[in-house]
């Protein structure tokens, strides 16, 4: 009789999932948009050698201090510049030995001090770029675009992906020749960065006295969303 009553208890609990189904629409919604970046990002840094660390730091101050002085010329305000590293550190060189083995000898100091701008003017960029390298700077780590407000962008999308998620419901239920009811239950799940850079206008810079600014190609910034909606079929 055990195996009997299990076999009628797994098969009540199957009908019961089943009817837990029965009229529902369940669907994903995906939407997507493309906006210009209001922002770009750049690390600038300059290094540089000095026979002991006081030279050598103040050889990358010097430089370093004409690349924000070039920035604030240039309207850059001081919440949007920073300094994100700054390095001291032996330099060593390998001297070979007549026995033929090699030592390691003191060869003075490297210093290093690297800058972070966040310029909203997208035109002069270029500019700004090539201003720095005439100030010192021998170095250009990282270059990034972005908006300065991402949560309105993707709140669009979100919305936009749920009207999707609806209408893809409601053409199911008229093709299906039934009445779509109310949404039972909205998943949004968290997505990662979905910024895809596409191409987008060069930056343009006048270049003064013969210089040539540097090209930059600003891209797109892609926001995604998806949402998963169950509706109820009206009875």
């Amino acid at each position: 009789m055990r195996p009997l009553l299990a076999a009628v208890l797994m098969l009540t609990l199957a009908f019961a999932a089943l009817a837990d189904e029965e009229g529902r629409i369940r669907v994903v919604g995906r939407a997507q948009s493309e906006s210009s970046p209001d922002f770009a990002s750049v690390e600038v840094g300059v290094e540089g050698q000095g026979a002991t660390p006081a030279v050598a730091l103040d050889a990358v101050s010097r430089a370093a201090k004409g690349v924000i002085a070039a920035a604030k010329e240039m309207g850059v305000p001081d919440a949007d510049i920073g300094t994100t590293a700054l390095t001291l550190q032996a330099r060593t060189k390998a001297v070979p030995q007549p026995d033929g083995t090699v030592r390691e000898q003191a060869d003075g100091y490297s210093a290093g001090n690297l800058v972070r701008v966040r310029l909203a003017d997208m035109g002069k960029l270029g500019e700004w770029l090539r201003r720095a390298l005439d100030s010192g700077a021998n170095r250009i780590d990282a270059i990034a675009f972005g908006l300065r407000d991402p949560g309105a962008a993707e709140a669009a999308v979100q919305s936009a992906a749920m009207k999707d998620a609806r209408a893809q419901a409601e053409r199911l239920a008229e093709a299906a020749g039934v009445r779509l009811g109310p949404a039972l239950s909205i998943t949004a799940p968290p997505r990662g960065d979905a910024s895809q850079p596409a191409p987008y206008a060069m930056a343009k810079a006048a270049a003064p006295r013969g210089r040539t600014a540097v090209p930059i190609e600003a891209g797109r910034i892609e926001t995604v969303a998806e949402v998963e909606a169950v509706f109820a079929i009206a009875r």
